[in-house]
């Protein structure tokens, strides 16, 4: 499963003045760390996001998000968000720092 390199570009351009960030590639896609919790990702062209138990629901009910069902479930906490959700540079940053303020307040692994 390939990513899309330019969604990853604009999440690095984000993300270039913070700490601790690191990159893997993980579920056919791309993952962006802190220190090594995953909080948003590319696969193909949507943004995986973890948003937290806190926001999930909320962050359902926004246009262009569906579960995060990679194992053929929903896994409670991530959501997918699709091109349209994350068409211009302020909304991605949206759901990028959304992202990186739960990642804050996990423990790291």
């Amino acid at each position: 499963m390939a990513y899309d390199a330019v969604l990853g570009e604009r999440i690095r351009i984000i993300l270039s003045r913070r700490r601790a960030i690191t990159e893997r590639k993980m579920f056919g896609g791309l993952a962006f760390m802190l220190h090594g919790n995953m909080f948003v990702g590319v696969l193909e062209k949507s943004l995986m996001a973890r948003v937290g138990p806190k926001y999930y629901e909320a962050a359902l009910k926004k246009p262009h998000v569906r579960p995060m069902d990679f194992t053929g479930r929903p896994l409670r906490g991530y959501v997918y968000v699709s091109p349209g959700g994350i068409k211009t540079d302020r909304a991605l940053r949206t759901w990028v720092e959304r992202c990186l303020d739960h990642a804050r307040s996990l423990p790291p692994k």
